[in-house]
């Protein structure tokens, strides 16, 4: 009787200790669960899933690969890490074949899996098949017409050809089926500002409201702003971009050129060269433009020290080798 009972007060207190961790998971994020199961395959893949929806390709190699070795009979995982090795900053072509591979591998199990086609479909594309890469895009359209990454892909490959105006329709189509996807807004408005078209302005806009915090997605908006001769506007973007990362050299460069070229206050351009050059000291452009602004001051000894920072970090930057020899020839 005593031993029935002992068992019953470990199998409660085992029951409820159980739910409370379950209920304590419920209050975590995916990154704290994944900290807390580290080897919790489910966890893994869904981080690994949204690693790829926010371009996040690192974490998504490394949630890819850990899931993978875990179990490699997981489709799932497999599929993860193709896609992974495709996306990779410094990629091999040694890793498009073993992305092929995977594919393969998930497309025998699973003929109709999108993510998979379409990563077949960039393989071939890389591989200058676009016969190939087509077919299969156009297998994935047939299977969901409105499947966003097949138009992506297809806009990347009238892109490479240097067909604008099929890539806009692409991108256009991809945005149409996904309103949030915020890089087709990019490319939409990378492609109008090469064509010197204004309408770029609305869709780093666009792009910028989906990514309020993305530096990057901020110094689009603010460099086309600018180039459109919106010069206050372009010095709101600048501003925000400094204080989305106060890391970034280049919003303080580009407001210190505003402030050279536009405003013509040396004193404010000035500051923020300074600025841009605290954070990389190397910056050869807000160097360069330091010089400018000793000559201007007529300080020459410092306009060629300034100079020769520039030489010190690239000796073949032309603007500043002009600069230097003007200078010379007036001693």
């Amino acid at each position: 009787m005593i031993k029935h009972l002992i068992f019953g007060l470990t199998a409660i207190l085992f029951y409820a200790c159980g739910s409370l961790e379950d209920e304590q998971d419920k209050h975590m994020s995916l990154d704290q669960l994944v900290q807390k199961y580290p080897d919790s395959i489910p966890f893994l893949q869904k981080r690994a899933n949204r690693s790829l929806d926010s371009l996040d390709y690192k974490l998504l190699l490394a949630d890819a690969a850990h899931a993978f070795r875990l179990d490699s009979s997981d489709y799932e995982s497999r599929l993860l890490y193709a896609l992974a090795l495709i996306n990779k900053k410094d990629f091999l072509d040694a890793d498009f074949t073993s992305a092929q591979y995977h594919f393969g591998k998930v497309l025998k199990n699973d003929p109709k899996n999108l993510k998979a086609i379409i990563g077949m479909a960039s393989v071939y594309s890389f591989r200058g098949n676009l016969e190939e890469a087509f077919g299969a895009i156009n297998k994935a359209l047939r299977i969901n017409p409105r499947y966003r990454d097949a138009y992506i892909l297809k806009g990347s490959i009238y892109l490479s050809q240097g067909n604008y105006k099929l890539a806009k329709s692409s991108y256009e189509t991809a945005v149409q089926q996904d309103s949030k996807f915020f890089l087709g807004y990019m490319m939409l408005g990378t492609i109008y500002q090469y064509e010197k078209n204004a309408l770029c302005i609305e869709y780093f806009t666009t792009a910028s409201k989906l990514q309020p915090k993305n530096p990057e997605v901020a110094y689009s908006l603010a460099y086309a702003t600018y180039e459109f001769g919106k010069i206050n506007e372009a010095k709101q973007h600048y501003r925000r971009m400094a204080g989305i990362d106060s890391t970034y050299c280049e919003a303080y460069f580009h407001l210190g050129f505003i402030q050279q070229f536009d405003d013509l206050d040396l004193d404010s351009a000035m500051f923020f060269y300074s600025k841009s050059l605290e954070i990389n000291p190397k910056h050869v452009e807000s160097l360069h433009n330091l010089g400018l602004i000793y000559e201007d001051q007529g300080d020459v000894s410092n306009a060629l020290l300034s100079y020769a920072k520039v030489l010190k970090v690239n000796p073949e930057y032309q603007l500043t080798k002009d600069r230097v020899a003007v200078l010379k020839s007036r001693r």
